[in-house]
């Protein structure tokens, strides 16, 4: 009942700030900033009576984001947190509302995440005739579009989600794979129309609806927008080169061992990792879709009689890998996801579960690709580099406070050689 209520008192409050777009800012625990609340770090503060509507009122420039914490440097010797970063391609709230559990699962567990919204998810379907996708003919997606009813479910979301310390990155538009016209066919200039594309929709989406009163999203997605996801991952090199170009600071479109990232093509390469499988001899990619593949095939509904061990084999999966460097190399954990029912939606469960046991840790931060670029790059690259030494699973052979100085680390109190206790 408390936690409920909780929830409730944080969904008003966020409705305040939708409705004011200014002083308000949503604590982890549902409280406004500055009460007292489980926040591991300090966050920023509200922005306060900044409102320039940009474009047609669809977007709004309020101020500083609320709840992003200052990226600080490690000190000599110390050890890094153990970063956890939950994703999910094509967000929007349907029927599911699935968007909006888990912002409320986020809240609860101390949480930021990463949110791809699709483009075309800001279009309704009677204008689909203005998405031009590369190689394909206009009004072209092969994931649909969208209806009023949608739009605004999911534009309330967005807003949400952003004042409560969440990224909204992009997942593109119409989600074309594999060959005859697939993403991993388009050229540097594709991508390029493509991500015009996206930010289009997104800064127009009251002229494409209609709804002139509704609130607008508190944010200048040009500015916002930093990082994406491609489809199937699929035509990463053409799409950096874009990226590049237009200014985004990351790129989560691959496959890594659990390393620390490092830049590539001047993006920080935050890919989706691959970590242990239970059950079998080989490891798996950090989303749902590549437990799902290898569970059930292309079936999205498989044998209910095994629903419960399809999740239950996805979240020690993903258990496994967050162990394996959290009392080892301290890499950040990268999982993509899917707002989706797949196998009777066992996998929604799996990462609730994985939520609610990792992020309220000692020493870790669950948070999104922004804060996490934030962080490296406020870090000494030559730290960085030496982090990068480590393997899969390699904790420093003598201690964090060694490794990350170059000295010995001190000999602990009580053995030769230690420093006398006072007494």
């Amino acid at each position: 009942m408390a936690t409920t209520q909780r929830f409730a008192a944080g969904a008003a409050l966020a409705a305040v700030c939708a409705a004011s777009l200014a002083g308000c800012a949503i604590g982890s625990d549902g409280s406004r900033a500055g009460a007292s609340g489980p926040q591991k770090a300090k966050p920023a503060p509200a922005p306060k009576n900044v409102l320039r509507l940009i474009g047609d009122g669809s977007t709004a420039y309020t101020g500083a984001q609320p709840h992003l914490p200052r990226a600080e440097r490690l000190k000599p010797g110390q050890r890094p947190p153990q970063f956890v970063v939950f994703s999910w391609d094509g967000a929007g709230e349907d029927s599911q509302r699935l968007f909006s559990h888990f912002r409320k699962v986020a809240r609860a567990n101390d949480a930021t995440m990463t949110y791809f919204l699709s483009g075309v998810y800001m279009l309704p379907e009677d204008k689909r005739d203005l998405y031009r996708p590369p190689q394909h003919s206009p009004g072209r997606s092969d994931i649909g579009f969208n209806d009023e009813r949608g739009i605004s479910d999911t534009v309330k979301q967005l807003r949400l989600a952003w004042l409560e310390g969440n990224e909204i990155g992009t997942h593109f538009n119409g989600h074309f794979c594999g060959k005859n016209g697939g993403v991993g066919e388009w050229s540097v200039d594709d991508w390029k129309d493509e991500i015009s594309q996206a930010k289009q929709f997104v800064k127009s989406w009251k002229t494409n609806t209609g709804m002139k009163k509704a609130a607008p999203l508190p944010f200048d997605y040009d500015k916002e927008l930093v990082g994406a996801r491609t489809p199937c991952l699929e035509g990463q090199k053409n799409f950096m080169t874009a990226a590049r170009e237009l200014g985004f600071r990351y790129d989560t479109s691959g496959v890594n061992e659990q390393l620390w990232p490092t830049k590539k093509s001047g993006l920080w390469d935050l890919s989706m990792q691959l970590v242990p499988f239970p059950g079998h001899s080989y490891q798996q990619l950090t989303m749902d879709y590549n437990f799902m593949v290898n569970q059930s095939g292309t079936t999205t509904q498989g044998d209910p009689g095994k629903y419960d061990f399809w999740g239950d084999q996805m979240r020690d999966g993903l258990l496994k890998g967050f162990d394996r460097a959290y009392d080892g190399n301290r890499a950040p954990l990268v999982i993509g996801n899917h707002f989706e029912s797949w196998n009777g939606g066992t996998y929604m469960r799996a990462v609730e579960e994985v939520v609610e046991r990792v992020c309220t840790k000692a020493e870790v931060r669950c948070l999104s690709f922004r804060q996490l670029a934030d962080w490296l790059d406020a870090q000494d690259p030559q730290v960085i580099r030496k982090l990068g030494t480590l393997k899969v699973g390699e904790a420093p052979k003598q201690g964090w406070a060694s490794f990350l100085t170059g000295h010995p680390a001190p000999a602990p109190k009580g053995v030769p050689g230690a420093p006398a206790v006072k007494r």
